[in-house]
């Protein structure tokens, strides 16, 4: 396989590891009211006999500054929402008016902000854990290349350095994002 080729799988990679990490954060909740909170809740409809993500299901805004609320397109989803919100880790009691769901998001405690803050230092370290593999798995290409004699040496030693660059700057990049949201959360 060409140099350029493996650069360019793990590239493409290295950056759905950093997709990934965003679209984890959206669902951290922060203190303050945001739709990605509950946008990739799934629940369960029992009269469908399905599992739906809740964008699916519902119209879903923020209002009044701290409430979200979901308009389900069919009313008779909405105890199946309600049952979703409950059952997850949301910490967010919904109040269903039979049209509508409003989930009041109340300001977050110093202790479940720490909370919070490690478990995206943990969504962090895992995108980076996933990255440095990337690295690992490209590497070892190169280095079949070269025991193959597809590639020269030299080639193979500026892939290894051109991996080593992408890994650093996708490391640091996901080092970025976490401090972000670190910081987002411990806002009051």
């Amino acid at each position: 396989m060409p140099v350029e080729k493996v650069l360019s799988e793990t590239e493409q990679q290295m950056k759905r590891a950093v997709e990934f990490l965003k679209q984890e954060y959206r669902g951290v909740r922060t203190g303050r009211a945001s739709a990605g909170l509950v946008d990739g809740l799934k629940v369960h409809v029992e009269s469908y006999g399905s599992t739906m993500s809740m964008k699916e299901l519902g119209a879903v805004a923020v209002a009044e500054g701290n409430v979200i609320v979901i308009k389900p397109y069919d009313p008779s989803t909405l105890k199946d929402i309600q049952k979703a919100i409950e059952s997850s880790e949301l910490g967010i009691n919904p109040q269903n008016d039979g049209k509508m769901i409003r989930l009041p998001v109340p300001a977050l405690s110093t202790e479940r902000r720490n909370q919070l803050a490690q478990h995206v230092k943990k969504l962090a370290e895992a995108q980076k854990t996933a990255v440095r593999n990337l690295r690992r798995d490209a590497n070892k290409l190169l280095d079949t290349g070269k025991k193959d004699k597809t590639m020269t040496e030299d080639d193979c030693d500026r892939g290894q350095e051109c991996v080593q660059k992408l890994t650093d700057s996708y490391c640091k990049e996901l080092d970025t994002l976490c401090t972000d949201k670190s910081k987002d959360i411990m806002e009051v």
